[in-house]
């Protein structure tokens, strides 16, 4: 097989796209926002794939029972965590950048969302010069996942914001129209701004074996207003079918620390490493709503998104996630508890669950009539009626409240009489995951200032 390098100077010589490594150039201090925006290509909820996602994500183990049922599902449910690896299974793969077969400037962009270079029909985005951007968030397959409109080189596409990995990568005309089908594409011989970084390449497989692989240029990328005119941006020339049948996404937008990006030979920052030195505070903000549109805001914290005072602390970036020491727990208000002593979790918008601590989700499930641990189902469900109570959660030594209302997923049923629990356990004393149903009732500040994490109940 013809190597990464050969394929590029092939494609490159001709195309003169060639650039050094990328200098962070990056436009004057402010704060931005990314409002998240309702998709209407949702489909129904499924609880059990959820989990073993999730599960599968940080390399935990899968009760067997868990994954005979979802073997028979076959939704995409939640954002998984890179590793690195040669091959996509039997996904669909395309080798190298290229050219149409006709000698032009890449086949047709944008099919199923318009044209690429203007997204949903707004204008497109400016570089805001106050140090504040946002973009609105929303939620794809009934809070699955949201999505959020990126403006890559003057095209937009709509990519899902995940802290807890640390890729750029997109859709683009270099990969085969068996691929893209639905998709909007980024397309970068259509961009002046558009530079290789030579041989420089990327791999990516999920822990559910899903994955994209391909090249890596930079390219001016713009989030509501906060810009940096040299982001890395991964180019997938190969992708599993998974992420193919999955229209709602047109890539993934990491939000993690660098440490944990999986370019090679070089590691890239990210999007928020490379803007925080602009704007107005060094920190973003998600702003995650149950079956409504949200937002992501850079540089600024909106105060009317959330009530009483923010609460901030401390967290552990030496993995390469937004993560913090969470080993007490509390139902409805009660009396606290300790799952296991230094128990660590952290908060991660790319998982749809709220996977804790197994001593977390037993005295939970205990206080609510009708809950079970259903094998048959891989978790724990609960009556679809049942009046949850709300949860108690440690986040370093403060506590956050995840509301009861928040806690029901999903029906497992065709009746609707049973639901598959927004809480579920993981391994007892393994790395817990706040996934978007923590989000849903929480407010939540990343600062990469001080590294702390800011938490208030959502208005």
């Amino acid at each position: 097989m013809h190597s990464f390098t050969t394929i590029l100077c092939l494609a490159f010589g001709l195309l003169a796209l060639v650039a050094a490594s990328p200098t962070n150039m990056i436009q004057k201090r402010g704060a931005y926002k990314v409002e998240r925006i309702r998709n209407p290509n949702a489909v129904p909820r499924n609880g059990p794939r959820a989990l073993l996602k999730t599960l599968r994500k940080y390399r935990m183990p899968v009760p067997a029972s868990l994954l005979n049922i979802a073997e028979k599902q076959e939704e995409l449910i939640s954002k998984r965590e890179p590793r690195r690896r040669k091959g996509m299974g039997n996904g669909i793969r395309v080798g190298g950048f290229r050219a149409s077969a006709a000698g032009g400037r890449g086949h047709g962009r944008g099919r199923g969302k318009g044209q690429g270079n203007a997204g949903a029909g707004g204008a497109l985005p400016k570089a805001n010069t106050n140090g504040t951007g946002l973009v609105v968030n929303v939620p794809e397959a009934n809070d699955v996942e949201y999505i959020s409109p990126v403006s890559i080189g003057g095209q937009v596409v709509h990519l899902d914001f995940d802290t807890g990995s640390s890729d750029l990568w997109v859709f683009n005309t270099q990969l085969s129209p068996a691929a893209t089908e639905g998709h909007t594409l980024y397309d970068p011989l259509s961009s002046a701004t558009f530079k290789l970084i030579q041989n420089a390449q990327f791999q990516i497989q999920y822990g559910d074996g899903s994955g994209a692989e391909g090249i890596v240029g930079t390219d001016v990328v713009n989030i509501g207003g906060a810009q940096v005119k040299a982001q890395a941006v991964e180019l997938a020339t190969g992708v599993t079918q998974s992420f193919v049948d999955d229209i709602a996404t047109d890539g993934l937008l990491g939000l993690a620390f660098s440490a944990i990006n999986t370019v090679q030979p070089q590691p890239q920052k990210t999007f928020f490493d490379n803007v925080k030195s602009s704007l107005a505070e060094p920190l973003f903000t998600a702003d995650l709503r149950a079956g409504a549109n949200g937002a992501y805001e850079f540089g600024h914290i909106d105060t009317t998104k959330f009530t009483g005072d923010l609460t901030f602390v401390d967290i552990d970036s030496s993995q390469g996630f937004w993560q913090f020491t969470s080993d007490t727990f509390a139902v409805d208000g009660g009396k606290a508890q300790t799952s296991v002593a230094g128990n660590q979790a952290i908060a991660d918008t790319g998982t749809t669950l709220l996977l804790a601590d197994p001593a977390v989700a037993e005295a939970y499930y205990a206080q609510v009539d009708g809950a079970q641990n259903d094998q048959q189902q891989g978790g724990f469900t609960i009556p679809c009626a049942a009046k949850l109570p709300d949860l108690q959660l440690a986040v370093g030594d403060a506590m956050a409240t995840v509301k009861g209302a928040d806690l029901s997923f999903a029906p497992v049923d065709a009746t609707g009489e049973t639901c598959f629990g927004g809480l579920q356990a993981g391994q007892s004393g393994g790395l817990q995951v706040y996934g978007d149903i923590f989000f849903k009732s929480n407010f939540v500040v990343f600062n990469g200032g001080n590294n702390t994490l800011g938490f208030a109940e959502h208005v």
